[in-house]
């Protein structure tokens, strides 16, 4: 009786199908939805995933600025960068961010959930954030 063995099949650029996918964050939860963008900005949820390559899918977040937070975190989370210069300390509340700027709320918190890799910034090209529900998108949703 023959052995036969068992062929395993490496991914490669080529291979890679990225799919569309459409999520509104309206009345969603900030981090809940955030851990989901990134699992399919990865691409875990694929068979086909590599920790070597980029194999996650594009998608498409309409309504950022209805997006929910839970507990006291609108007052409380602070966002704070750092000029480089003597006193260049800036701070900035979670409430005054979604007031001002709603789609690098959703951003800053995707990309913290990310790998910290040479990937990230690939991975970060497939998220569209949008403030409302119109996008220019709409081809690759099939609708018309």
């Amino acid at each position: 009786m023959k052995k036969t063995r068992n062929k395993t099949t490496v991914m490669t650029k080529n291979d890679i199908k990225p799919e569309w996918h459409f999520i509104d964050a309206e009345d969603k939860v900030l981090g809940r939805i955030s851990t989901n963008i990134a699992s399919l900005l990865i691409g875990k949820h694929k068979s086909t995933f590599s920790n070597t390559l980029n194999t996650g899918d594009k998608v498409v977040v309409t309504n950022a600025s209805k997006i929910r937070v839970t507990g006291r975190k609108l007052k409380h989370k602070k966002y704070i960068r750092h000029s480089g210069y003597p006193k260049g300390l800036k701070e900035e509340s979670l409430e005054s961010l979604l007031k001002r700027r709603p789609t690098e709320v959703v951003r800053k918190a995707v990309k913290r959930m990310l790998p910290q890799n040479k990937l990230l910034k690939e991975r970060m090209k497939n998220l569209y954030i949008y403030k409302g529900k119109e996008h220019p998108h709409i081809a690759q949703k099939g609708e018309k």
